[in-house]
């Protein structure tokens, strides 16, 4: 229970719910049992309370701490909310944040640096819909400079703006600054006829574009963890470190 500041203050009320935080997300069970949790007081060399007592008396508190089962138990909604909150860090936030944190020594535009930082940052705090505004931003602004990097790919790019998007005459791109005369989902678009990226790539900026989009206007949808999952990782990993 390292991960529990002032364990061996709490109560022993307190520890059994710990306890029983800790088999469900970490032991992954669905509930337990007398002898579950007698066996974590074990497992630290401490004096069990009479657990026989308690877990009853844990069920029957109104509102219960515990939902009985026969003779299992899980913890009460708003306790397993309250514990996550406090002392849980989900397995996907350690997985992506740790992508994210590994990723500013492989970055050496200070700008994208700036970007992934606010991306961290949000996603840590459960900001999803920022956190997929500001990733979408680390992204393309990588996919623009990686457009501006090379002469080759430059050249590319212009003579396939016309090819696209006929009515663009008189856009040629040489800055940073010239691509704002092109909308971001044209900027991918162009970058398909040039052939600069790959079909699988393609969709994916096209699908997080849209989901962008959808984050970053006020609407009533909801923005979940698990999206905010899928844009990160699959930007992080399909475009950021792929093109290079």
């Amino acid at each position: 229970m390292q991960q529990v500041d002032g364990f061996d203050a709490l109560s022993a009320k307190d520890k059994i719910k710990v306890f029983g935080w800790y088999l469900h997300v970490h032991k992954t069970l669905a509930s337990f049992d007398n002898e579950a949790i007698r066996a974590c007081f074990k497992q630290l060399h401490l004096t069990s309370p009479d657990v026989s007592v308690y877990l009853p008396r844990m069920a029957a508190t109104k509102p219960p701490e515990l939902l009985k089962e026969r003779s299992r138990y899980r913890l009460a909604r708003n306790v397993r909310f309250d514990l996550d909150k406090k002392y849980g860090v989900h397995q996907t936030v350690i997985r992506v944040g740790k992508l994210l944190s590994d990723l500013p020594d492989r970055l050496p535009d200070i700008a994208e640096r700036a970007f992934l930082r606010e991306a961290l940052a949000c996603y840590r705090a459960e900001a999803f819909r920022a956190c997929i505004v500001m990733s979408w931003n680390l992204a393309f602004d990588h996919l623009l400079r990686w457009i501006l990097a090379n002469a080759a790919r430059l050249t590319d790019f212009n003579a396939a703006i016309t090819r696209r998007f006929p009515k663009k005459t008189g856009i040629s791109i040489s800055s940073i600054e010239h691509f704002e005369e092109l909308k971001e989902a044209e900027v991918v678009d162009i970058c398909q006829t040039a052939s600069l990226i790959s079909k699988n790539t393609t969709e994916i900026l096209r699908e997080k574009l849209k989901k962008r989009n959808m984050a970053a206007h006020p609407s009533q949808v909801t923005i979940q963890q698990s999206q905010a999952d899928d844009v990160i990782t699959d930007l992080v990993n399909n475009v950021v470190l792929t093109l290079v």
